[in-house]
């Protein structure tokens, strides 16, 4: 049975995007990118809100750009050909080898579950948001930069209650992010 995970670039005071939604506030160096590289490798299937897919649709055609660094190309060929779910009510269909779904999220992590034996990385806090609220995430990955944005949205959802996470793993990255993992104790 597969392993939902949810894992996000962070600032300090808990943001993943900025108040007009860019991203362009966490610098991904070459050591960072070739990290995340690793882990699109790991990764079996991709699970993305409406919003997420459509940022990641940069990387369709990302690889035919001529000054792309290396790292970056090479993200690309690990992406583009993985397999993707889309959870969206507005769109009518999405190309190979993406899936449209629709339906009680809950039901369908479970068939994805048992589809995937290996992880599933939640992309995005819209969608990892109900996920969370219903204890289905597995591990938890925070990839923590050294700004603090002050609004924007955030990484956790507003939840009732605390819950406890165990650290698992980190690692410290030359320009000053620290990765973060936890799965839910």
């Amino acid at each position: 049975m597969g392993r939902l995970t949810y894992m996000m670039n962070v600032s300090l005071d808990g943001y993943v995007e900025t108040s007009d939604h860019s991203l362009d506030w966490a610098p991904v160096d070459e050591e960072l990118h070739s990290w995340f590289n690793d882990r699109a490798r790991e990764t079996e299937v991709s699970l993305l809100g409406r919003h997420m897919y459509e940022v990641m649709r940069y990387w369709d055609t990302a690889e035919s750009d001529p000054a792309l660094a290396p790292v970056e190309r090479e993200f690309a060929r690990i992406w583009n050909p993985k397999p993707k779910v889309v959870f969206s009510t507005t769109l009518e269909s999405v190309p190979p080898p993406a899936r449209l779904v629709q339906g009680d999220v809950v039901d369908i992590l479970y068939d994805l579950k048992r589809e995937f034996d290996g992880d599933l990385d939640v992309g995005g806090p819209a969608l990892a948001r109900q996920f969370i609220a219903l204890g289905l995430v597995d591990h938890y990955g925070l990839v923590v930069h050294p700004v603090a944005l002050g609004g924007g949205t955030p990484y956790w959802p507003r939840f009732a209650g605390a819950f406890h996470l165990r650290l698992t793993e980190t690692r410290r990255f030359a320009a000053g992010a620290v990765y973060l993992g936890y799965i839910r104790d």
